[in-house]
């Protein structure tokens, strides 16, 4: 299965996706419940706005999104968060979440549009007057644009995860794609900024505002190619490191090619146990070549043993002087 792939189906999860905002909006509060969170469909989602609140279908753009619902000072407020998950730099992404961000809010007022039409048909097919409406008439500003004066967009916020071990060196808002240093230019231009979450830039203390497995996968990933210090951040964070979920061991491995192996049916990874037996194998495979060569020099069994601190059997194992490798 593709990295991309992996990552999507595990942001997906409304733990790890309301962990992501709560860290970036938040900072780690935990203020977003996922249970309020509504996963949409690939194709097409339904949200409040438009006459009378009604619910009506809009395009979806990221790779994944969810819609929150919840109540504050006694009013239900809604928010799309959307989700783009990198394995590698893109360096236009100030302009795909920009524009992913305004598709979004076009696509509000576009269906608002829709919404008040059927609305304003449904009610002269049914010949109703105006005086048993709470709503005057539309002026002629709502009229053409479709969106009504009361009408109000739901906020989009897009970040993106990059995973890799690898710093983003790519732009981080519009003005960094551009040459323009015209203090007056720039006056009159509307910055967009890449909301980003990279493990490489992240001091250690932050990526532990993270509440969920997305912790050890970021942990895991900023040190994947640092072995002395990922060997001292697996032991420091030995408890958590034991009972890794399994898709965040599937994200882990897609990613860094650790050779972390578990068991299929396994919801719980032990990394910590993996990257033992991955170092010892490792470590055996090397006893065995040095074996070798030092056995094509021409030295005894018993010094090449005692080089490589194996029994003398488990050598002539190896080399296939005997059948009793240990």
């Amino acid at each position: 299965m593709k990295a991309d792939t992996i990552t999507k189906d595990y942001v997906k999860d409304a733990d790890v996706f309301a962990d992501i905002f709560n860290y970036y909006i938040y900072g780690g509060r935990q203020v977003i419940l996922p249970e309020l969170l509504t996963e949409r469909d690939s194709t097409k989602i339904a949200l409040p706005y438009g006459a009378d609140g009604a619910a009506v279908p809009v395009q979806k753009f990221r790779d994944v999104q969810k819609l929150y619902a919840a109540m504050t000072d006694g009013k239900m407020e809604y928010v799309l968060y959307g989700t783009e998950n990198q394995a590698e730099i893109h360096y236009a992404m100030a302009v795909k979440n920009n524009l992913y961000d305004a598709l979004e809010y076009a696509g509000q007022v576009e269906e608002a549009a829709k919404s008040h039409r059927k609305e304003m048909k449904r009610k002269k097919e049914q010949a109703e007057t105006s005086a048993d409406e709470d709503r005057k008439a539309p002026n002629t500003g709502e009229f053409l644009s479709g969106f009504w004066a009361e009408d109000r967009l739901i906020p989009s916020i897009t970040v993106t995860i990059f995973f890799s071990s690898e710093e983003w060196d790519g732009p981080l808002s519009l003005f960094d794609m551009m040459d323009v240093s015209d203090p007056d230019v720039l006056a009159c231009m509307d910055n967009y900024q890449v909301r980003l979450i990279a493990p490489a830039h992240m001091p250690d203390e932050e990526i532990m505002k993270f509440q969920s497995s997305l912790r050890e996968v970021m942990l895991f990933i900023k040190y994947s190619k640092d072995k002395e210090n990922l060997i001292k951040v697996l032991a420091a964070n030995e408890a958590r490191f034991r009972e890794v979920e399994r898709r965040a061991a599937d994200v882990i491995e897609a990613i860094t090619n650790s050779g972390i192996k578990y068991d299929e049916g396994e919801e719980v990874v032990n990394v910590c146990q993996a990257i033992q037996e991955m170092r010892k194998e490792s470590e055996l495979k090397k006893a065995q070549e040095v074996a070798e060569n030092l056995y094509k020099m021409g030295l005894d069994i018993e010094k090449i043993a005692q080089a490589v601190d194996y029994a003398a059997e488990t050598v002539r194992g190896w080399l296939g002087l005997s059948d009793d490798a240990q």
